[in-house]
């Protein structure tokens, strides 16, 4: 909704610019009146102003502007508002992205919890099995194979859980997705297929040069002098041109009862010089030079705000990168810590204790290496709202 509002407010500001142009072209109109004067007997009717008891006006009429910095002034504010539009709907852009990609990979990592919790399942049916052929034996006390069934319960819910978040993080991507209700989409694994971190120095060009919210801001600053220059032209006069060709008789008709041409043209230049208005001019001047002021102050703050957001959004995407491989090398010293707790147990070294500790650590390995694969790429599309793509 938010980008949806942005891009047709660019668009808003495109006609805007569309329109402050065409105020700076000449027009053509047709003009056709008919104007009935009472009569009393002389040629004019009873207003002397009129030109008869019937007048009739059938002309092409073109104006245009000579002279009208105001006019030239709002076009050149419209174009930088457009830009700023434009700039906008970017930075809306940019966050939509960001968003599709937090709920893309949210779903993805509900859907690795899910197949973590199914394996951790696997895993604690085995040994609930172990337990029970080793009470058979002799080798094991029954409270084995009771912890073993209290460990395979909480890893059952634990899976009924993993796949209710599934169906909650894909029913949100599907409203984000389609303008109809529906789950029919899959998403694709490309975790381990991230692409680098640029370097530092990279993303900091990147920023300077892309970033939407500076343009924005710049863009504003150039409305607001616009506006100051169109104020300021309130001091200035203008100067325009009119040129009526057509028919402005008293006869509806080419020639009058005499056999002259009613048809003709004239041409008339006006100059309008502003004398004195109240202070309106003075106030507005002053007006724009505030919401100039107050423009300059927003795009120090976005410099300022952008340069802190960088450097938040690298530093995360930083320590997101760095942990993945201490979180794979957690993974698999739990897999192995597992398996080695197994062996020992059999072998009637060690207790059930242990083995539910191992299981549980190799459990909360495996989400914290897929939730880190995660972190790493959602900090990157936070980074990318900022730099743009890379």
């Amino acid at each position: 909704m938010q980008y949806q509002s942005a891009a047709i407010a660019a668009e808003v500001a495109h006609e805007d610019r569309v329109q402050a142009k065409a105020a700076l072209l000449p027009s053509v109109t047709w003009f056709h009146q008919y104007i009935y004067t009472q009569g009393n007997g002389t040629p004019s009717g009873i207003f002397i102003a009129n030109n008869g008891v019937h007048e009739y006006g059938n002309q092409g009429i073109v104006h245009g502007d000579v002279y009208a910095p105001g006019k030239r002034a709002d076009y050149q504010r419209a174009i930088a508002a457009e830009a700023a539009a434009r700039a906008r709907a970017e930075i809306a852009g940019r966050g939509l992205a960001a968003t599709v990609a937090q709920s893309y990979y949210g779903l993805l990592a509900a859907q690795k919890r899910f197949a973590n919790a199914e394996q951790s399942l696997a895993e604690a049916r085995r040994f609930v099995e172990i337990t029970r052929k080793l009470e058979a034996g002799g080798e094991a006390a029954h409270s084995d194979a009771v912890k073993a069934e209290i460990q395979m319960e909480q890893r059952q819910r634990e899976a009924q859980d993993a796949q209710a978040g599934i169906e909650r993080s894909r029913i949100g991507f599907g409203v984000l997705l389609f303008t109809d209700y529906t789950q029919e989409f899959s998403v694709e694994d490309d975790l381990m297929n991230a692409p680098p971190l640029p370097p530092r120095t990279q993303a900091e060009e990147m920023a300077g040069r892309n970033n939407p919210d500076i343009r924005a801001a710049q863009a504003t600053v150039r409305q607001e002098q616009f506006e100051v220059a169109a104020a300021r032209a309130g001091y200035l006069p203008t100067l325009s041109f009119d040129y009526f060709f057509g028919i402005d008789a008293n006869q509806y008709a080419i020639y009058n009862r005499d056999h002259q041409t009613n048809v003709g043209s004239v041409a008339q230049g006006t100059l309008t010089i502003p004398v004195w208005n109240w202070g309106a001019a003075r106030s507005r001047v002053r007006q724009g030079q505030l919401r100039l002021e107050q423009a300059r102050l927003e795009l120090s703050l976005a410099q300022r705000q952008l340069l802190a957001n960088l450097n938040s959004f690298y530093i995360e995407a930083q320590v997101a990168s760095a942990q993945i491989d201490s979180l794979r090398r957690s993974l698999d010293l739990s897999t192995e810590s597992l398996r080695l707790t197994l062996l020992r147990y059999e072998a009637g070294e060690v207790t059930v204790l242990e083995v539910a500790d191992a299981q549980s650590t190799l459990a909360q390995a495996r989400n914290a290496y897929d939730d880190g694969l995660v972190r790493y790429r959602v900090a990157l599309a936070d980074l990318q709202t900022l730099t743009g793509a890379f």
